[in-house]
């Protein structure tokens, strides 16, 4: 199996690419810190990656992405399955007043999503087989005043990959939205990590793993997170905007 990751530096697509490289993956592995991709790589050659290379990025450059998509793609001669990881969580009270902070979320966070999977598509489409998995957020299922920047940028995505799995199912190409809840990484560092609903980053990888093989739909993780979020949308708005959370 071929496969992509951009952003594969976050902890989730290291835990995803540990899965693969059991299984004896080539990889192509896209990210800033050139430093950690090359430790990344050692790593999954000895847990039984087959080919492992890497493509340092800024993946915030919207103009760059096509380019960069296709020399993946060259790097390993083709692609069958592709995984977008990357992205900030702001600070909620820090960036809802800065116009041009909120733009910056928005690119990074939704914007240069579209446009990855815009050419993964055409490419998988035309070739009528792959998977395009891309980790959305529980966050972007309903807007909560603590963090709605980080949420709408999420709700663009999980709206974007619905409309897109409409697309690439005719041609036998999986989407796969990955909407994953509290996960215990670098990522959450300025979060209070309490309670039973912060999952570990192994068991949110290999979950995402599992669902690319299988190119499954929308994937919540953990598992509760679905009901979590299906009592959540039927709250009425009177009261949600309410809640302080």
């Amino acid at each position: 199996m071929k496969l992509a990751i951009f952003g594969a530096t976050s902890a989730i697509a290291q835990e995803v690419a540990k899965n693969f490289a059991a299984d004896h993956a080539d990889m192509v592995l896209v990210g800033r810190d050139e430093t950690a991709l090359k430790t990344i790589v050692a790593d999954l050659k000895v847990r039984g990656a087959e080919h492992v290379e890497y493509l340092v990025a800024d993946l915030a450059a919207l103009d760059t992405l096509p380019a960069l998509v296709q020399k993946a793609i060259d790097t390993l001669s083709t692609l069958d399955v592709a995984l977008i990881a990357h992205g900030t969580l702001p600070v909620q009270a820090e960036v809802q007043s800065n116009i041009p902070a909120i733009m910056a979320e928005m690119n990074t966070n939704a914007l240069s999503y579209m446009s990855l999977m815009s050419t993964l598509a055409d490419y998988m489409e035309s070739r009528r087989r792959g998977c395009i998995a891309v980790i959305s957020s529980v966050a972007g299922d309903r807007g909560r005043s603590s963090n709605y920047v980080y949420g709408a940028a999420k709700a663009a995505v999980s709206t974007f990959t619905s409309g897109l799995r409409g697309r690439l199912g005719r041609a036998g190409v999986s989407v796969v939205t990955i909407k994953p809840g509290f996960v215990d990484t670098p990522m959450t560092a300025g979060v209070a990590k309490k309670g039973p609903l912060f999952a570990k980053p192994d068991v949110v990888g290999k979950r995402i793993y599992v669902a690319m093989l299988k190119g499954e739909d929308v994937v919540y993780v953990p598992w509760f997170w679905s009901p979590i979020m299906g009592i959540i949308h039927v709250v009425p708005e009177r009261i949600f905007k309410k809640l302080k959370f």
